[in-house]
């Protein structure tokens, strides 16, 4: 675990700022796996922490939401030997494309980078269950829930980080003057 701290760190992952959140929340800090998974020998390392976790469970396919969860899923599926693919929006509803197919009974993981309320997570489980697909759990390399998580499967964290989150109105930040920046990929 605190090596995917250090890692986050030395990869400029885990920032500190002013941040809008895809919630509408702003927040003090923010973690954008982007940046340690442009680092191959870095994902390799924090996507094992949460690896280590699930490599005793019966999986048959590993399934990433688009953009967060396309590397992580890759990653994940290479370590595990295990077929990885995707979901993405399309006219902004989750989907499966691109000729993936779910075969009706298949036991899949789904992965993600970031956890925080599962609204990716569920998205794409609503996917694989009407395909036939049984999903086991979700394995991220952060788990964002603070332990408030609403998935109801079992979420695989490589490490917890807790990060205080403001209404807009509250926002400690905002009354100070300053003004949040969006760095995530859903409008």
């Amino acid at each position: 675990m605190n090596n995917v701290i250090k890692l986050l760190e030395r990869s400029s992952a885990l920032m500190e700022g002013h941040f809008l959140l895809s919630s509408g929340k702003h927040s003090n800090r923010y973690v954008q796996c982007a940046k340690v998974l442009s680092y191959p020998e870095y994902a390799e390392m924090v996507i094992s922490e949460v690896v280590r976790k699930i490599s005793d469970l019966d999986i048959d396919l590993i399934v990433g939401p688009a953009m967060g969860g396309v590397i992580v899923a890759y990653e994940m599926g290479r370590q595990l030997e295990i077929p990885a693919i995707f979901t993405e929006r399309k006219d902004g509803e989750m989907t499966l494309r691109r000729g993936f197919e779910i075969r009706n009974g298949a036991r899949v993981m789904i992965a993600e980078d970031v956890v925080t309320t599962g609204k990716s997570t569920m998205e794409t489980k609503k996917v694989i269950e009407e395909l036939g697909g049984d999903v086991i759990g979700v394995a991220s390399i952060i788990d964002r829930t603070g332990g408030k998580s609403e998935l109801n499967i079992p979420l695989y964290g490589a490490v917890k980080i807790d990060i205080d989150t403001f209404e807009k109105e509250n926002c400690p930040l905002c009354k100070d003057g300053s003004t949040p920046v969006k760095p995530g990929s859903r409008n």
